[in-house]
């Protein structure tokens, strides 16, 4: 056993950037690099596009960019690879590793894709009530797309364990991705809450990755960090009794300091004395964070406190579909010709029936973000985008929106600005629901697939 590892994050999101994971694994010395790139958008958004091409292989779509641009140099320092980029579907995202790996020239890799996290078709027997609005979750059943339950760390250790150098994986609670590799090199038992609650602390501060060296945190003349076009992602030295110093590749931009750690460690935590996890519940409250050197951020301290029976579900159901676009308008007078052609719009959708559950009409630059909150006396823009979006339960009412909206070219307001429509602008809706399950009804499972 290993009295410290280093642990480097891959990426925070589906859509992050590659070129930042592809330098942690060439110069930053690790023993794991950790992807994270899902989440319930992403969910939603593969299920949507698994219902209308039977030909998506249901994993990460950037899995290509990441692998090939990290497989050389981890397969030449030996680095593990753990990641969630399996989606909807590991055992797939499995296999083409598999392929990249041969196409490279790496033979008798281990690659393990972990399942178990769908539970589609069992979900109104396993689980009781909606979490956000109390109804019975047999509710869902007419319009259920998937379900897929948050597991933990302990199938990725499984995986470890049996020789795998490459785990992917379905759902896996984001922190969990971080901590498995604590937890088989230094051998902590799953229900050890005093050194998961680090580990899982210390995940989460690694899974958003730049988040932690100063992506976004910086705010000009406020919070200036070095080079944010260059942002390194965070590594962690993490010794065996959990504590663990958190930096990055020296050279790189960004910065990693108390404010960046701080920031990160309360990000998306609803209590911070008990942050649930499917491995431990997390108590931050007892966090002792200090600055040790440039960059190089010392966590120790990280409360824990035992698992929940139960696990978290996401319910993923049909809910319609959005007709969406927008227009334009610049210099003098912007915000009353964008007001009178909300006016317009709004009259044509009643001449056209729109049979709409809600309809929106924004300016971006004056009230799209903050809504009805936007102060009555907000500066007036010199130029702004109005955003029109109807939520209907058919494309056909949704692509309605669209229709009138490219009327307002010739048929609108004077100095209309007017996008030729390139793309789809309708698009369906899957809607996110939450339950709890019992830990004992869920099974993972792990297939093993060799270069």
């Amino acid at each position: 056993m290993k009295d410290m590892i280093r642990i480097g994050s891959g990426a925070a999101w589906w859509g992050d950037r590659v070129e930042p994971a592809a330098l942690n694994a060439e110069k930053g010395d690790l023993d794991y690099l950790c992807f994270e790139t899902m989440a319930e958008a992403t969910v939603s958004a593969a299920q949507v596009r698994a219902r209308r091409d039977p030909s998506f292989p249901g994993y990460d779509t950037y899995l290509d960019d990441r692998m090939k641009a990290v497989l050389p140099h981890c397969m030449k320092r030996g680095t593990k690879i753990i990641t969630n980029q399996g989606w909807i579907n590991p055992d797939a995202a499995a296999k083409r590793v598999v392929q990249l790996l041969q196409e490279i020239g790496y033979a008798g890799v281990k690659v393990a894709a972990v399942n178990g996290s769908l539970i589609t078709e069992h979900v109104l027997d396993l689980t009781d009530k909606i979490l956000e609005n109390g109804q019975p979750t047999s509710t869902l059943k007419s319009t259920l797309i998937s379900a897929e339950v948050y597991q933990g760390a302990e199938p990725i250790v499984e995986a470890l364990k049996a020789g795998a150098q490459i785990v992917i994986t379905g759902r896996v609670a984001d922190p969990s991705i971080f901590m498995a590799p604590m937890m088989y090199e230094f051998g902590w038992d799953p229900l050890d809450h005093v050194k998961l609650g680090q580990g899982n602390g210390l995940g989460h501060l690694l899974e958003c990755g730049a988040q932690v060296t100063g992506g976004y945190f910086s705010d000009p003349g406020f919070k200036d960090v070095p080079e944010p076009w260059n942002f390194g992602f965070p590594i962690a030295e993490v010794s065996r009794d959990g504590s663990a110093v958190i930096t990055k590749v020296a050279g790189t931009g960004g910065a990693v300091t108390l404010q960046t750690i701080k920031e990160q460690m309360l990000y998306e935590v609803h209590d911070p004395a008990n942050y649930l996890t499917p491995d431990v519940v997390v108590d931050f409250t007892t966090a002792k964070i200090e600055q040790v050197g440039p960059d190089r951020v010392k966590v120790s301290n990280i409360g824990g406190k035992p698992r929940t029976p139960t696990l978290k579900v996401s319910i993923g159901c049909t809910e319609g579909f959005i007709g969406e676009d927008m227009f334009f308008y610049a210099g003098p007078g912007a915000l009353r010709r964008a007001q009178l052609a909300k006016k317009v719009l709004e009259e044509r959708f009643k001449i056209v029936n729109l049979k709409a559950e809600d309809v929106r009409i924004d300016y971006l630059g004056l009230n799209a973000i903050h809504g009805e909150a936007t102060p009555a006396d907000a500066p007036e823009p010199y130029e702004i985008a109005v955003r029109v979006a109807a939520r209907t339960k058919t494309r056909e009412e949704a692509a309605k929106v669209g229709r009138e909206v490219d009327g307002m070219a010739v048929s609108g307001i004077a100095h209309t600005g007017k996008r030729v429509p390139h793309q789809d602008r309708t698009r369906e809706v899957i809607g996110v629901w939450s339950s709890l399950v019992p830990r004992e009804r869920v099974t993972p499972s792990i297939q093993y697939f060799v270069s």
